[in-house]
């Protein structure tokens, strides 16, 4: 059974002068897919502007190593974060593009 990392980033409007993020780091490793959906998900920022996009790392989705979900702008600081579902190399397409549909990715 595959298992998934998840990592975050957060930038901020000071961080985002400089062409940084202010924080990035790991969610988890070796998280199970529902596990790791849901900490992909569960962002800092996600009750505050919603999901501005989910995309792939790649235009095909059999090729992308991951999958990031980018929240809207946090009213109050400004930051915006982002959190990416990493995809082994042994995930097969077809698991590829059905994970990509749990994540939301248009037309997977």
């Amino acid at each position: 059974m595959p298992r998934f990392s998840v990592t975050y980033d957060i930038v901020t409007p000071e961080s985002a002068e400089h062409g940084d993020v202010a924080e990035a780091g790991f969610i988890g490793e070796d998280l199970g897919l529902r596990e790791a959906i849901d900490a992909v998900r569960s962002t800092r920022t996600s009750r505050v502007g919603g999901v501005e996009c989910v995309e792939p790392s790649c235009s095909t989705i059999e090729d992308s190593a991951w999958i990031t979900i980018t929240n809207g702008m946090e009213y109050e600081t400004g930051a915006v974060e982002s959190r990416s579902l990493h995809l082994r190399s042994s995930v097969t397409d077809a698991s590829r593009r059905r994970i990509a549909r749990l994540m939301g990715v248009r037309g997977a």
